[in-house]
């Protein structure tokens, strides 16, 4: 584990201490919010694939704004959730349940079709 990442007491969680915050998470956000998400999963990885500590999370697929280009039998679009980025950039469980659940939210709003320029005008990015 990263050096960063250790240094940090309290909040060495293991990956399935760290999935079951982020259900939970996703358990407290409005039914609104996610009752129109269509053939998406939500997945924990540790890290990016470059290793990098700087993404928080990432949606990996089309924009409900864009699927006229999406066909019938698709693979699941993901949201991803990195635990070690999440871990290094909190102070303890109280911050980091905050971190997840706008990680959670952005990522959401990119299902949506909610670009970056207006995540920052709403406060979520």
């Amino acid at each position: 584990m990263d050096d960063e990442v250790a240094e940090r007491p309290g909040l060495d969680l293991d990956a399935d201490a760290f999935e079951r915050l982020v259900a939970d998470e996703l358990d407290r956000l409005p039914e609104e919010m996610v009752a129109g998400l269509d053939n998406v999963v939500f997945v924990v990885e540790d890290r990016p694939e470059d290793g990098s500590l700087d993404l928080l999370g990432l949606y990996d697929g089309w924009a409900l704004t864009e699927r006229e280009r999406y066909g019938g039998g698709e693979l699941p679009d993901r949201i991803i959730v990195y635990r070690e980025p999440h871990l290094a950039a909190c102070d303890d469980e109280d911050e980091l349940r905050d971190e997840v659940h706008t990680t959670l939210v952005h990522e959401i709003a990119h299902f949506y079709g909610i670009d970056d320029a207006r995540l920052h005008e709403l406060g979520w990015a």
